[in-house]
């Protein structure tokens, strides 16, 4: 009960904030009733999905300050559990899903115990090196569909299909998705106060003077480790769903790595609102820059150019990111 109370306590937040932040939840929950194309619909889900993504590696990036540059690994463990176990055995997506965050943490815990000995860059490159070939696996293993992947066929379910989200409408996982968005607002607000949480920011700081103020240090950084892949692990579960064709180069590539850590960095790492802020920036322009610019003749590869310099200006500003532009200016706002 405590922990549920601490979840939708936001009192520590000015009243803009959640003034905004409502006024935001309210957009979205209408959204889909407003005249709108499916372009509009696909990137807005998008922005849900990364939004879950950039939350899960806040808690060990942000937080923890570990930069990890492999969560690609678990969006395909996810999705390829969901996959192969609907396709092969006709298991719904409410059972299929927490079997594939099982095998996830269950991977990040054999993994997270060797490679959390390592500290800075050596971490975020062993964190690389164990995606990647996990990637190569899976383009071999012909149990999963090798490098062509596997392909969940509508045709043989009688859509809409709650148990196995199988829908042909995509308003359908736009509220799928917008409830884990939901709730994973509210676990992070109870993370970042309870005592893990705490214990992550101390650690950030300066890992010595935790570790002499009796916190362990190494298992609260796997334990979180295993929090962020089970963040990560869920919405691939869904995103092969709503996808329907995965392949290893879609789910589990280096891009994916990149572009999750991109967006808690540039909202905000180490904030509650930073991923949401980061997505919301960097989703829409990933989708609208390529559509304008990407396939005009003369222009392709612009939309690339825009979206990294965005980055860079950010970055260079603030390297807290966007939600550190916003606590700057209050500060000089005068009372």
């Amino acid at each position: 009960m405590e922990a549920l109370k601490s979840a939708f306590d936001f009192s520590d937040f000015p009243r803009s904030d959640l003034f905004v932040a409502g006024a935001l939840v309210v957009l979205l929950l209408v959204f889909p009733l407003f005249p709108h194309s499916a372009f509009a619909m696909a990137t807005v889900i998008q922005f849900f999905i990364f939004s879950l993504y950039g939350m899960g590696w806040n808690t060990i990036g942000g937080y923890g300050g570990q930069v990890d540059l492999g969560k690609a690994q678990y969006v395909g463990i996810g999705a390829y559990t969901t996959a192969v176990m609907l396709i092969r055995w006709d298991i719904p997506f409410w059972v299929s899903m927490p079997v594939g965050v099982c095998l996830a943490v269950a991977w990040s815990f054999v993994i997270g115990f060797p490679l959390f000995r390592l500290k800075g860059h050596y971490f975020a490159i062993a964190t690389i090196a164990t995606s990647l070939v996990l990637k190569d696996l899976f383009e071999v293993w012909d149990f999963v569909g090798a490098a062509r992947g596997l392909e969940i066929s509508p045709i043989k379910y009688t859509p809409p299909d709650f148990l196995r989200l199988i829908f042909r409408e995509d308003i359908y996982y736009y509220y799928v998705i917008f409830a884990f968005f939901l709730i994973g607002i509210f676990y992070i607000n109870w993370f970042r106060k309870s005592r893990l949480g705490f214990q992550l920011r101390a650690i950030k700081d300066n890992e010595s003077v935790a570790q002499s103020l009796g916190i362990n240090v190494h298992l609260a950084k796997v334990k979180t480790y295993a929090i962020a892949t089970a963040f990560v692990s869920v919405v691939g579960s869904f995103h092969a769903c709503y996808i329907k064709n995965i392949e290893p180069e879609d789910t589990m590539s280096l891009n994916i790595s990149i572009l999750i850590a991109l967006m808690a960095m540039l909202g905000g790492a180490g904030s509650l609102w930073g991923p949401i802020i980061g997505a919301g920036i960097l989703i829409p322009l990933k989708s609208y820059l390529k559509e304008w610019l990407g396939a005009t003749a003369g222009l392709v590869g612009i939309d690339l150019i825009l979206y990294a310099l965005i980055i860079m200006i950010i970055s260079a500003t603030e390297p807290r990111g966007i939600w550190g532009i916003v606590e700057r200016l209050r500060r000089r706002k005068p009372n």
